[in-house]
């Protein structure tokens, strides 16, 4: 993974809350084994009709939102199945970030686990957000460092992240990444314990 220090980015509204795993990668494209190749699903039945042509009226669609890869939603973000693919087809459409009011846990985990920073603040700034990227063309910034989200226009958040997964996605750690920077001490270990 690459590690995430300061990234600004195209932000996409989605201003619906609930959003389910089932909704953000449908059951039916779950069959690969890789991680890749899954974006092109991404909200699959919001952006295309039954005949997989793509719906004018999902704001996804529009051409002012091509290449964002900041997305903005509102309460329960992740919500549903634990499957790890929901990160993996976030991810592979594109988004570096993800901003809401809250997130499953078992969700938000699983962005860390994959390089995606789910970030969790009020109401009011996800609306502010939301209604700035609705009107406009707008770009955050986000410094996970200083742990604040930033526009050119004065709007500034700070945002918490437990020191644990804030360390992994500075340095674009993954959980088999963390074990192998022990790996001198593991050899240690099983060599005075053979």
């Amino acid at each position: 993974m690459e590690p995430l220090r300061i990234h600004q980015g195209l932000v996409y509204p989605l201003n619906r809350s609930n959003i389910d795993t089932d909704q953000i990668i449908p059951k039916q494209f779950l069959k690969r084994i890789e991680r890749s190749g899954f974006g092109q699903f991404l909200f699959y039945h919001w952006r295309f009709d039954d005949d997989g042509n793509p719906r004018p009226d999902f704001s996804l669609n529009d051409p002012k939102y091509k290449g964002a890869s900041v997305l903005v939603a509102g309460e329960n973000f992740g919500c549903g199945s634990s499957r790890e693919h929901a990160p993996w087809a976030v991810q592979d459409f594109g988004f570096k970030i993800v901003i809401a009011t809250s997130f499953a846990d078992i969700f938000k985990n699983n962005c860390v686990k994959n390089g995606i920073l789910a970030i969790q603040v009020s109401e009011e700034q996800v609306q502010t957000i939301m209604k700035m990227a609705e009107s406009e063309e707008y770009t955050l910034s986000v410094n996970l460092e200083d742990q604040v989200v930033y526009d050119n226009e004065g709007f500034e958040v700070k945002f918490d992240i437990a020191p644990y997964p804030k360390e992994m996605l500075l340095n674009g750690w993954d959980e088999i990444s963390v074990t192998l920077s022990y790996e001198d001490k593991i050899k240690q270990y099983e060599l005075a314990h053979k």
